[in-house]
């Protein structure tokens, strides 16, 4: 079986996709269930249907939407603890939005991506927002491909801004390749991948 791609250890997804060949007679709808029997409890499958010949999960992606939720309460959560990052002090919002729109680019995202990143640095994201919605920030993230940590360290660059400890020059300068400036990798349960697009 072949993801469309990689997720860190914690990392959550609600829209991962697969591909596999099968050699079964059984119709889709009833391998769904044989499968969803036997598989963990975190794990279910959704959706399952034959694929063209030439489809690859991984390869035929178009794009990646990415949500990542941060918790932002004096009060730590309780049910939602393993799909959020709490931040207990509160965040500059305004500031964090004013940065994301810095960040919504295309070019060169090097100082986002970790060792084990492969290919160009070079990526276009095509969204990038905030917005607050109870005690949870939703950070949203498409883009047509990821470096290896990228989006964590999106996420993490963020929060720093709406703590007040990184300005908008810096991440500017950040993006130019200036300046010792080092986003922080945000804690993997934050993150999860919600939908992949295809043609």
């Amino acid at each position: 079986m072949t993801g469309a791609g990689r997720t860190d250890s914690g990392v959550h997804a609600l829209g991962q996709v697969a591909h596999a060949e099968v050699a079964s007679r059984m119709p889709p709808s009833e391998l769904q269930r044989a499968l969803n029997a036997i598989l963990p409890a975190d794990v279910v499958i959704r959706s399952l249907r034959p694929a063209p010949p030439r489809f690859h999960a991984r390869y035929s992606a178009r794009r990646k939407w990415y949500r990542y939720t941060l918790w932002n309460h004096p009060v730590r959560p309780a049910l939602e603890r393993r799909q959020v990052t709490h931040i207990a002090t509160p965040l500059n919002l305004r500031a964090m939005q004013r940065a994301a729109a810095v960040l919504r680019r295309s070019g060169n995202f090097r100082a986002f991506g970790s060792a084990g990143s492969r290919g160009s640095p070079l990526r276009r994201l095509g969204q990038l927002t905030l917005r607050r919605s109870g005690s949870c920030i939703f950070l949203d993230v498409r883009a047509g491909g990821f470096l290896y940590h990228m989006v964590r360290r999106i996420a993490g660059l963020l929060i720093e801004v709406g703590r007040g400890k990184v300005t908008l020059p810096q991440v500017r300068d950040l993006l130019a390749g200036k300046g010792p400036l080092v986003p922080p990798t945000a804690p993997a349960k934050g993150l999860c991948l919600m939908e992949v697009s295809y043609d």
